[in-house]
């Protein structure tokens, strides 16, 4: 009879996809490829991984760039703050390491790397066996094994680690955790086919009918409304755009002039009510746009304006033309709207 472990890799060797970062030794490589999948489907994150190599062969490459390159290569990848924390990462390895490193103590160091990218870029580029728990592991573990602890609290992640560090025993490390990624993103997913699972008369969740309630999480993360008015003011062929610098989303990224309010507000309240807003002439107005981000949900409304020769620019907002706008990084639901 075949261990659970061994029926993993078996399973993996059969099903794996062809995927351009796998298989690949190149630390810098895995990093970027773990990194824009933290967030993003494969599918999605192919051409950009693909894109952000070309661009950026390698660790050095991506410190030299300037914050804006980096930003608009990862425009429409949402979650930004992971690309500006590669930039980061990127300029501390290129300053600091003689090569990427690729000690899961060292990597857990660096800036945006947590314990999930360490452990893949450690045992895929170095063979040490150190396991990776993400969302997709998690779900495995708590199913092959009946675990009911809380994966929403801080201490049930050690729990898991230690449980998939057994599991993996003395099986190749870069192997194992492919394998078991890979098994968490096709087999066992959130409603899955137990039927066609090789696993299956071992699994704990399967035995015992609890697949819909494995894993537990109990702590939700409350979403929010927000409603976005973004003024697009126009002005001797230009148009007024600033950087976004709070830690909010899309920090680092540029935007039309913003009006945000608690709740709907007509465009004839906004323009009786922000002084900021007078004697512009309105060219036209979008329907609302409904944009959904991680636990917030953007209602956004895009307002076409003229400005006359004498409006000023309020504080940190300038007048850019066609080509420059086109190289500033932007969320993508603003490149849509243009």
């Amino acid at each position: 009879m075949f261990s659970l472990t061994t029926q993993l890799l078996l399973w993996y060797e059969t099903n794996k996809r062809s995927l351009p970062w796998r298989n690949s030794k190149d630390a810098y490589k895995i990093w970027i490829s773990e990194v824009i999948l933290q967030q993003t489907r494969v599918n999605q994150g192919i051409p950009y991984y693909l894109r952000f190599i070309k661009r950026f062969p390698n660790v050095s490459r991506l410190a030299k760039a300037s914050e804006n390159e980096v930003l608009q290569l990862w425009q429409g990848l949402g979650y930004y703050s992971r690309a500006r924390n590669l930039h980061k990462c990127a300029k501390i390895i290129h300053k600091n390491f003689k090569s990427f490193p690729t000690s899961y103590v060292e990597l857990l160091l660096l800036p945006g790397i947590g314990s999930y990218t360490a452990a893949a870029i450690a045992s895929i580029a170095a063979q040490e066996p150190v396991p990776v728990v993400d969302g997709n592991v998690f779900r495995v573990l708590a199913r092959l094994f009946g675990m009911a602890d809380d994966i929403s609290a801080s201490k049930t992640k050690n729990i898991f680690f230690e449980k998939a560090r057994q599991l993996m025993g003395n099986a190749p490390p870069d192997i194992f955790n492919q394998a078991l990624m890979e098994f968490g993103a096709l087999q066992c997913v959130p409603k899955p086919n137990c039927s066609v699972c090789p696993l299956a008369h071992s699994c704990q969740a399967f035995i015992h009918d609890r697949q819909t309630t494995l894993p537990v999480k109990t702590r939700k993360t409350k979403t929010i409304i927000r409603h976005f008015n973004y003024f697009i003011i126009h002005k001797k062929n230009k148009r007024l755009l600033a950087k976004r610098t709070a830690k909010d989303i899309w920090q680092g990224l540029y935007h039309y002039y913003l009006i945000e309010t608690k709740k709907h507000t007509s465009l004839t309240t906004l323009l009786r009510t922000q002084n900021s807003l007078k004697n512009l002439t309105i060219r036209k107005k979008s329907t609302t746009i409904f944009h959904i981000l991680s636990h917030q949900k953007l209602r956004i409304k895009f307002i076409e304006a003229d400005a006359p020769a004498f409006w000023k620019a309020p504080k940190g907002w300038n007048w850019y033309n066609e080509k420059e706008i086109q190289k500033l990084p932007k969320p993508i639901v603003m490149v849509n709207a243009q």
